[in-house]
């Protein structure tokens, strides 16, 4: 007699597309995805025409098709933890804190340390206002989604599976191939330099598996919330737009050190750099469906 809780991902319902997405979720996820929008952006750099339209796509692609693949894997209760994740806002104010404010002072230390600041040019109170009025913007139209699927989908099935800093590690990689590009955005592929698109991708690689590992320390801390994830990540792209710091790479050293001292905090509190994640680890972030599946076959 089959048990009522048994989940739809163990079972290999009919369907190439669909198969390969429940036996291989976060594979199918990456390759649809990153594929696809690596390919518009391109198209459109090779055209000489901007890639706005390109990043739509991908902002309606991300999300979409990481409630589908949920849905595929973990039925309406994994889509329902999916959208939880956006709405979790009680994280407690130290935390509130730490995702909006300890960026931007990371990264005026930093400026002032490297001698790269200059005085605000129209006053302190104009620098926090474009610091939020950013940090709102880059949060309500792109981090949400963004962070809804790699952080809601990938990251916390790459934990369950694999453990916080191997599962973070691990998102990091399709998470910087699908940025990648971006490095063309301003210029076009006629006026970017190859050093300048060189440098560019040089301060991804060196900070985004910092900040996804960020991310998956915020996201067991604070029990799933994606939403303070999505915070600190339209932080971090408001810190690197504040004009009292010249050059604009100072967000990047800044996101290091964060990372470090956050984890070196967990460390001191008896909180390995890598530890397993899941309902049996203790560590309060639910292993997605297809995560547990994986395990029982």
């Amino acid at each position: 007699m089959r048990s009522r809780s048994a989940t739809p991902a163990t079972e290999l319902p009919p369907g190439g597309v669909r198969r390969l997405a429940v036996r291989r979720p976060i594979l199918a996820y990456c390759v649809f995805t990153v594929g696809i929008s690596i390919a518009l952006m391109t198209a459109l750099l090779i055209a000489g025409v901007s890639i706005i339209p390109a990043k739509v796509v991908m902002l309606v692609l991300l999300p979409g098709t990481a409630v589908l693949i949920a849905a595929w894997t973990g039925g309406a209760a994994r889509v329902r933890q999916l959208f939880r994740g956006l709405v979790q806002w009680r994280i407690g104010v130290g935390r509130w804190l730490q995702v909006l404010l300890a960026l931007p002072l990371l990264t005026l230390a930093v400026a002032v340390a490297t001698d790269t600041f200059a005085a605000p040019p129209k006053g302190w109170l104009n620098v926090v206002g474009m610091y939020l009025l950013i940090l709102v913007f880059s949060l309500v139209t792109a981090n949400l989604l963004e962070e809804m699927a790699w952080t809601g989908l990938v990251q916390s099935t790459l934990m369950a599976r694999h453990g916080l800093l191997r599962g973070s590690l691990l998102t990091a990689v399709p998470f910087c191939l699908v940025h990648l590009p971006l490095a063309y955005e301003e210029k076009g592929l006629a006026g970017t330099s190859l050093e300048d698109a060189l440098l560019s991708w040089g301060l991804l690689l060196a900070a985004l598996p910092f900040f996804r590992y960020l991310a998956g320390m915020l996201l067991v801390d604070t029990n799933g919330s994606v939403l303070a994830v999505a915070v600190v990540h339209a932080s971090f792209n408001a810190s690197g737009g504040m004009d009292v710091v010249r050059t604009g790479w100072q967000y990047v050293p800044a996101v290091i050190i964060l990372t470090l001292l956050v984890a070196g905090y967990r460390a001191l509190h008896g909180r390995p750099l890598d530890h397993p994640v899941g309902p049996a680890s203790g560590h309060g972030v639910a292993a997605p469906a297809a995560a547990q599946s994986v395990r029982r076959r």
